[in-house]
């Protein structure tokens, strides 16, 4: 299929990276490994380091590039929360992935949690909470018990300020850090279960990975510390189970508006997949997990990005 593609004229194509968020040094690897990967193939493929998020400066970095197409790897802010996806629509630039709307949609982990809700699509018991002062009268009834609470900011990706608490003092910290990073937090039920993600690929659901953290959690150490976390690629589940996590990450993805592509976490507790959240923009290295399943069903690195290419000027076409 890769050499299919590769007779697709993509003109120059922009790799957008970088950014202004907390999650620029993740987004630095993915775009690089993107542009490594077409620039290979010897394509016409630019990298073009995204520093700010003023409009007028992005528009003339993008505007002086010359590109026919932008391929988003942007993650966090700016990236996945629809502010570079209009400046594209804007310069009437095609983009790979989700739209303005989807990606604010995924981004704002309590405006999804509701369409997940009144789509049917089960998620853990959450709260949300705006000031320490909420908290701190959340903190007062609850009685832990042995009980785990997740603590995350709203509007943040990678595992970026999201804390795993088990009793009042780590939670009031936990609280006060992630408020840091947000107006509005969340206080999730913590679920026991198994950890799943569902890639999703020209809006079909890739094989479902199973992620195996050697850590008690899988928080932001146990995501990017080398050797922290195991995975099985893909996941050890009966075919029903595993249709079921497939069937609930696709709707999830489409619940949202989500184009082409993203991936879905998801605990898997007494057979019943409870959807985390949606990344619109998730990671994009060669071992990143959409990269690992789509190689389950022999589509390569170099064959997911240009699926992702070919799909942009579909969608400007459409």
């Amino acid at each position: 299929m890769t050499k299919e593609l590769l007779k697709n004229n993509f003109g120059k194509i922009g790799i957008l990276f970088g950014g202004p968020s907390s999650e620029r040094e993740i987004s630095l690897k993915s775009g690089n490994a993107v542009v490594e990967a077409l620039r290979n193939a010897n394509l016409n493929a630019v990298g073009i380091d995204i520093k700010t998020d003023n409009e007028q400066e992005v528009k003339s970095l993008v505007k002086d590039s010359g590109i026919s197409v932008a391929f988003i790897a942007l993650h966090g802010k700016f990236g996945e929360d629809g502010g570079i996806q209009e400046i594209l629509d804007d310069m009437r630039i095609p983009y790979t992935g989700s739209g303005v709307i989807a990606s604010r949609l995924a981004m704002d982990k309590i405006a999804s949690r509701k369409i997940f809700e009144s789509n049917n699509i089960p998620v853990p018991g959450s709260s949300v909470f705006v000031s320490m002062r909420e908290v701190e009268s959340f903190a007062k009834k609850h009685e832990f018990n042995g009980s785990v609470f997740v603590v995350k900011p709203s509007s943040q990706g990678s595992s970026v300020g999201v804390f795993f608490v088990d009793n009042r003092d780590a939670l009031l910290k936990a609280s006060n850090d992630a408020l840091k990073y947000d107006g509005k937090i969340i206080i999730e039920d913590y679920l026991k279960g198994r950890e799943l993600t569902v890639g999703i690929l020209e809006d079909k659901p890739l094989p479902v990975v199973e992620i195996l953290p050697k850590k008690q959690f899988f928080d932001f150490q146990a995501k990017y510390e080398k050797g922290m976390t195991d995975y099985d690629v893909p996941a050890k589940l009966p075919q029903d189970i595993a249709q079921k996590a497939q069937a609930t990450g696709l709707k999830a993805h489409k619940s949202l508006g989500c184009h082409c592509f993203s991936r879905v976490d998801i605990i898997l507790k007494d057979n019943t997949p409870y959807v985390l959240e949606v990344n619109s923009i998730p990671g994009l290295t060669a071992t990143s997990l959409l990269p690992k399943a789509a190689k389950v069903v022999n589509i390569d690195f170099l064959g997911l990005c240009l699926r992702i290419i070919r799909d942009a000027y579909a969608k400007k076409k459409a």
